[in-house]
């Protein structure tokens, strides 16, 4: 669950990056643009879900441990999930287009 939450907040910021080039906007101006257009729905899909979460979280009651356990578990990876995705998602895709670049310049010299 985790890892399908992850992967579908990082695509959605690089499809709308890779849309935003293809428009003629520069790497830079774009990863800008789709992280700002794209922060409300990787916020609202993490944090609507962890809020969902929490009742499982807090439960007391027969058996509810090893319901505990897991949804503290669940919180926590999707929070540390949408700190890497909204701050080392664009950061690769910086790196990599950076490279790309030099590669390029270099070909063409």
């Amino acid at each position: 669950m985790l890892m399908g939450l992850v992967v579908k907040n990082a695509i959605l910021i690089v499809d709308f990056t890779n849309q935003l080039k293809a428009e003629g906007k520069h790497f830079k101006e774009a990863l800008i643009i789709a992280g700002k257009g794209r922060m409300r729905p990787i916020l609202m899909t993490t944090l609507s879900m962890v809020v969902g979460m929490l009742p499982i979280a807090m439960a007391t009651g027969t058996a509810a441990e090893w319901k505990n356990g897991l949804a503290w578990v669940i919180i926590g990876g999707l929070l540390s999930s949408l700190i890497l995705t909204v701050f080392l998602v664009p950061v690769i895709y910086y790196l990599v287009d950076t490279a790309k670049e030099k590669i390029g310049t270099q070909k063409e010299v």
